[in-house]
């Protein structure tokens, strides 16, 4: 099945996180099919990330866990896309409280103001493939039992749970989208907790050696962020994916070294640099909390609504690498 991204002329989107990685880009995706775009953020920290359409879009700065700031927001909007969050299974490890906050606070926050001022929103969530933990079996789907081994996974769990609840008692529309490795333009290059992929690109820019915890023989999935754009936007527009949860991946096997093989050839190729890596011991408190190898099966997702990665790995990197060139200077290495 091949799938259509409907147009959006005048429709009503907020999307919380908005000047996130993720959000940044539906944004601009979401304006150029003529929605009426409102981004909620904390902060304009990342505003570079919407340069392009930032007199197209209202943006209202706001705290996901409180509930009158979203409250403000929620009325009268036909597609929320939910995707502020705390992303980081090692932070949420040393501050539990605050994934706490912003992943289940603010989660129920958003069911909350829809349930008495906005039934009729389409609401998607973003989950991860590792509350399922580490797989017994390869590729992972959602009919397996999760077993999530870190704080940020069990919230992400328990938010999906919130959601099917409030669509079961109150018939709101929610969907989960469980993300795998995502890589992508407008990822930060200088923090790995926000994106290893591009963080290894920063690495080589910045003249630096990049490092690989043990033989760099475990297996990822990784996911361009316009093939997420589109699942996002797709799982808003098809009544298929309403009450629904999938699994978001390309089932295709990369091993993490190939992955950083070629994050380095294909810099050499857009600028000219060479990379290199060395393997290091894989730290002890690091591979507690490491679900291993992860491999999607997308085949739920493709039956509902037609979903399917259109752009592979290696023309993904290539297009990101090519974003961060002719933004060099933007992003901070």
């Amino acid at each position: 099945m091949t799938y259509k991204i409907e147009d959006m002329d005048g429709k009503r989107v907020l999307i919380t996180g908005g000047l996130g990685f993720v959000g940044s880009n539906l944004a601009i995706k979401c304006v150029s099919l003529g929605a009426k775009v409102t981004i909620f953020s904390k902060t304009l920290e990342n505003i570079r990330n919407i340069n392009e359409i930032k007199d197209k879009v209202n943006i209202v700065q706001g705290d996901i866990t409180k509930y009158e700031d979203v409250e403000k927001v929620i009325t009268n909007q036909e597609i929320i896309f939910h995707l502020a969050g705390q992303t980081s299974h090692i932070t949420s490890m040393k501050n539990p409280y605050l994934d706490l906050d912003i992943n289940l606070v603010g989660t129920l926050n958003i069911l909350e103001t829809c349930r008495k001022h906005n039934r009729s929103a389409k609401i998607i969530f973003a989950g991860t493939v590792t509350e399922l933990g580490k797989a017994k079996t390869l590729p992972i789907n959602e009919n397996m039992k999760d077993d999530p081994l870190t704080i940020y996974e069990t919230n992400k769990l328990i938010g999906e749970k919130y959601l099917e609840i409030y669509h079961n008692v109150y018939g709101l529309y929610t969907t989960t989208l469980r993300f795998a490795t995502l890589f992508g333009e407008r990822q930060q290059l200088n923090n790995p907790r926000f994106g290893i992929t591009t963080y290894f690109l920063g690495r080589i820019l910045k003249g630096e050696e990049i490092t690989i915890y043990g033989d760099g023989m475990f297996i990822r999935d990784y996911n361009y962020v316009e093939n997420v754009v589109d699942a996002l936007l797709l799982s808003a527009q098809n009544a298929n994916a309403n009450g629904q949860t999938f699994c978001l991946g390309t089932n295709r096997r990369i091993y993490f070294i190939d992955m950083v093989k070629e994050v380095i050839k294909a810099t050499k190729e857009v600028f000219g640099k060479e990379g290199s890596f060395r393997l290091v011991e894989f730290p002890k408190e690091h591979q507690k909390i490491d679900v291993g190898d992860t491999l999607v099966d997308y085949s739920k997702i493709k039956e509902k609504i037609g979903w399917e990665p259109k752009i592979s790995f290696e023309e993904g990197i290539r297009k990101t690498i090519c974003f961060y060139k002719n933004k060099l200077g933007e992003y901070p290495l």
